[in-house]
């Protein structure tokens, strides 16, 4: 085998190795986390409730959406959906409003080390041409503020997402169990 060849096989197989660590890394992360008390992970395998809120706008599909009801003396809400972005053109997530909230973020939610953190994605977040980004629970999604009336299950919040390009659409999100999904 020439040089060159035995040193692409030699870089295919560490990035291979690499990424076979990060994986059972990232899975050992996400059992750890299981077991911290008062921590339920579910990463991205949550689905969408029967019902969901989805809609069209231009380039941009989007479905899944609900929120969770809250408990008694939650101060804030959680909010989910998926965005499809079948057109040619990166688009963005700017913003959410809700008149059932004085305030709506854009959120993530990720391991730093063995710390779980949370921080407001204040630019927003990407859509990527021809990607589907998930809001979902421990994950990217919407964080209700100064909530008006406690989300209750069966109720449904209005929302309007705005993206740079595509523009604002209104969904009501179905309020599902604060413990299920």
């Amino acid at each position: 085998m020439s040089r060159p060849r035995l040193i692409a096989v030699a870089i295919f197989s560490s990035i291979a190795v690499f990424s076979l660590s990060v994986a059972v890394a990232d899975a050992q992360q996400a059992d750890d986390m299981s077991k911290m008390p008062g921590m339920k992970m579910q990463m991205s395998t949550a689905k969408a409730p029967v019902g969901a809120a989805a809609a069209k706008l231009g380039d941009l599909d989007l479905s899944g959406g609900y929120v969770k009801a809250m408990l008694p003396g939650q101060p804030v809400g959680g909010g989910y959906v998926t965005i499809h972005n079948g057109g040619s053109n990166d688009d963005r997530l700017v913003s959410v409003k809700s008149g059932d909230a004085g305030k709506v973020e854009l959120h993530e939610m990720k391991m730093e080390g063995d710390i779980m953190k949370m921080r407001e994605l204040k630019e927003g977040i990407a859509v990527p041409a021809g990607a589907t980004v998930s809001l979902s629970p421990n994950t990217l999604h919407m964080m209700f503020k100064q909530v008006k009336t406690p989300f209750k299950q069966g109720a449904t919040v209005p929302v309007t997402l705005t993206f740079e390009k595509a523009g604002a659409v209104e969904l009501a999100l179905p309020v599902t169990s604060a413990k299920g999904n």
